[in-house]
Parts: structure tokens; sequence; C-alpha cells
């Protein structure tokens, strides 16, 4: 069991460094980091607009590391906020002509990544993966709300 444990926290851990890496090697050229990827793709999925609470549910992240990120974003012109509360977490987050762009660019790229990540695996395979993954996910948040039982 421990071993499964370690190849499991190590796989995730080098997955999250890797793909880390690779987003900030991305967000270079729009002077951002690497975390700014996920919002600019998730408020691009959001033509009509995403509010600050809905961004936080999609990306999983908190109010205050969005805050942040955000005032980057609309910093560089690549966000911007409409409607009569758009101060603080209110008002609803729209992509700018830029902000679009970069989106795109960054999205065209992580699929590219993707892609590479995953030429080994047959559709069957990949298809099994993400099932698998989906499923270790949803476990995992059950145990973060209720503990693990003895």
């Amino acid at each position: 069991m421990v071993e499964r444990f370690e190849r499991f926290s190590v796989a995730i851990s080098e997955i999250s460094r890797c793909w880390h890496k690779l987003a900030g090697e991305e967000m270079k050229a729009y002077g951002l980091k690497g975390a700014h990827a996920t919002y600019l793709v998730i408020i691009g999925r959001h033509p009509q607009g995403i509010t600050v609470p809905e961004l936080c549910e999609q990306c999983m992240k908190d109010k205050s590391d969005a805050s942040r990120m955000l005032a980057i974003l609309e910093e560089k012109g690549l966000v911007r906020k409409e409607g009569p509360h758009k101060s603080g977490y209110g008002g609803t987050l729209y992509l700018t002509e830029a902000g679009r762009q970069a989106a795109e660019h960054v999205r065209r790229r992580a699929s590219r990544a993707v892609e590479i990540a995953g030429k080994d695996l047959t559709d069957p395979q990949r298809e099994a993966f993400y099932k698998a993954l989906d499923s270790v996910v949803g476990n995992l948040r059950e145990l973060t709300r209720n503990g693990i039982p003895e």
C-alpha cells in the first residue's frame, strides 16, 4: 500500500510541476505567470461573462487568489469587469480582444501538450484513464469533506 501511495503522490506532484512549468513558459509572452492560464481559458469559455464566484468555483481557487490574478489580467488589458457592482468581487468578467487571443493561444498550446503527453495511449486507454482520474478526484473530494475513515 505504501508503494501505491508513493507512486501516486510522486506522479501527481511531477505532473503538477511539469504542467506549471509549461504553463509558465507559455504565459511569459504575456508577462504573466502560469497560474493565469487557467483563468484566461475559463473566462474564455464564457463569452456571455462570468462572475468572480463562478470563476472561483470552476478554477477551484479561493476569492483572494482570483482577486490577485484578475487584478493583473485587468492591468494587462486582457480582462474587463462590467456591471453596477464591478468593484471587489461583484460584476461580470469578460475577455478583451487581446484576452481572447491570449486564451485561444493558451487553449491551443495546452491541447497540444495534452496530446503529446498522452501520445502512447490508445483511445480506450485514454478513456479508462480519464474515467479513473475522475473517480480518484471524486473520492478524494469526499475524503476532504468527511475525513479518512478509521
